[in-house]
């Protein structure tokens, strides 16, 4: 075993000498072999552009011979320049005669170069020139410039990957002789040119198919196969060192394990206190509990069974969305570790993972209820103003006590969650607070005394738990000044939420106005006639 794995070893010092003398050839040959094609793609571009050229040539004087030498030699009148020059005696064409007669001669020819002469405005004894998309947006463009701006040609690229097509058209410009004779012309059919006019187009068009020339990559396609060819042997030599990428893949598999060991523990958990611990590896994801004292919070929107009966279910889905974004950011910020939502419900408890004491524990979620309470308050005000009259009011409990937390469920699938008599305990006071309000049960009030004032409420026999409950109703935080420091109320025709401590000067000057306005009009209302 020890021979073979120093022979894999070995092998790679007799594979180097060959792979560097490879790769040497590799990086010479390419470009030679760019440069010898590009070479020969030069070449027959040239050819072609030449043979294209003498074609041109050769039809411009074949015309000028037959149509204009002809003409002139066999006239016995005096020369004259006409646009029908055929049908005179000892005439010539005109320029732009002459230029759609080498137009049509130069394009009757199957060739990569065509040439057309055209306008939207020919002569009424000629037959109108047909004009694709591209020429009449030419021309509208050439037209839509200043008569002093440059007279550049409008370009046009077109075809596919294997066939290429440009199109130039450039602008027929009137000159004084062309205005004055195209103004007086009885055909013509405008006559009201000016100098700088544009006439029309003169559109060269050049065809070049790109698969014509693939033949002219022979030193790269052999190039090509000389490297596929080394490329296979080099990939049969490297068959050699297959225990060496068996171990490779081993270790491959093994990291890989790993990541998707600690993927599957990431999305098993969603509340950011557990997915720290699984990351840095504290804790484990296997079915266990432990028994700790927590204070769990429980909250529910009250009628809210009605609310989806008044609401659209496109505008319902996106408050309570909204709601639950803005009390799951508090919770997170006063480090609530976030149960589940159930419905428009909603759990969350303190002490686990992290725990400040039971006391702090005790205290971080009444000032969450608190803050909760707050913005809930402030979301109702911005959604009637968007026009929704649906207000949610939220009926809070708060309790502390011993509970089962850890993971519950099956070995592949779980979830991080408590369960006690507790957890029943808050789910009942938040069933028994006022909309709006927080109740705390006697544990929790013991932790929180010194900084909240509530009211105890006579014992009261809740269902699910065995003897009588003593409860408190929250009233608000305790103020140090010996007064209230948040007034809160929520009636039909009535949404009140002062907080003392966050009003500087100007604010309570202009608070204290409108509640004397509000005064004001409570006093002016008429009484209410007494019911009978």
């Amino acid at each position: 075993m020890t021979a073979q794995r120093q022979k894999g070893l070995d092998g790679p010092g007799r594979v180097l000498p060959f792979l560097f003398v490879a790769v040497c050839l590799g990086l010479v040959g390419l470009p030679v072999a760019v440069w010898l094609d590009l070479r020969g793609l030069s070449e027959q571009i040239l050819r072609l552009q030449a043979t294209e050229t003498g074609r041109l040539i050769n039809d411009m004087m074949t015309f000028y011979a037959e149509e204009v030498v002809n003409h002139v030699v066999k006239a016995e009148v005096p020369v004259t320049v006409t646009h029908d020059f055929q049908d005179v005696p000892g005439a010539i064409p005109l320029p732009a005669t002459l230029s759609l007669e080498i137009g049509r001669r130069v394009s009757a020819r199957e060739g990569s170069i065509s040439y057309r002469f055209v306008s939207d405005y020919p002569f009424k004894n000629r037959e109108p020139h047909p004009l694709d998309a591209f020429e009449r947006e030419a021309l509208a463009e050439l037209r839509a410039r200043p008569v002093d701006a440059p007279r550049d040609p409008v370009v046009s690229m077109s075809g596919s990957i294997l066939d290429r097509k440009v199109r130039i058209a450039s602008p027929i410009v009137m000159a004084p002789a062309c205005v004055q004779c195209h103004n007086s012309h009885p055909l013509s059919p405008k006559t009201d040119w000016a100098v700088g006019d544009v006439r029309g187009i003169q559109e060269i068009t050049i065809h070049q198919p790109i698969r014509g020339n693939i033949l002219a990559f022979k030193w790269l396609f052999s190039y090509l196969v000389v490297a596929a060819v080394t490329g296979f042997g080099v990939i049969l030599i490297q068959g050699r060192q297959a225990n060496l990428i068996r171990t490779m893949n081993r270790d491959l598999s093994t990291a890989n394990q790993f990541l998707a060991s600690v993927s599957s523990k990431i999305a098993k958990y969603l509340p950011p206190q557990i997915f720290r611990r699984i990351f840095s590896g504290e804790a484990d994801v296997v079915v266990r509990t432990e028994r700790k004292k927590l204070t769990i919070f429980f909250s529910d929107i009250k009628d809210f069974t009605a609310s989806t009966e008044r609401l659209q279910p496109e505008e319902l889905t996106a408050l309570l969305n909204e709601y639950f974004t803005e009390m799951a950011a508090i919770a997170e910020r006063h480090g609530g570790t976030i149960d589940k939502f159930i419905g428009d419900a909603m759990l969350v408890f303190f002490g686990d993972p992290e725990s400040r004491g039971v006391a702090g524990d005790a205290r971080a979620c009444l000032a969450m209820a608190l803050e909760m309470q707050r913005r809930l308050t402030q979301l109702n005000v911005e959604w009637r103003r968007r026009g929704i009259a649906t207000a949610f009011q939220a009926r809070m409990g708060i309790s502390t006590g011993y509970c089962n937390v850890g993971n519950f469920g099956s070995d592949d699938r779980m979830d991080y969650t408590i369960i006690g008599a507790a957890v029943n305990l808050a789910a009942r006071l938040q069933q028994i607070a006022e909309p709006g309000g927080i109740m705390l049960s006697f544990e929790t009030y013991a932790q929180v005394s010194g900084v909240v004032r509530a009211v105890e409420l006579p014992p009261i026999q809740i269902k699910g738990i065995v003897g009588e409950i003593v409860c408190y109703r929250v009233e608000g935080p305790a103020c140090e000044e010996g007064g209230e420091a948040v007034i809160s109320e929520h009636l039909p025709g009535l949404d009140l939420h002062v907080d003392i401590r966050a009003l500087d000067p100007a604010a309570a000057d202009r608070a204290r106005a409108r509640l004397a306005e509000a005064l004001t009009l409570l006093d002016a209302r008429p009484a209410a006639a007494p019911s009978a």
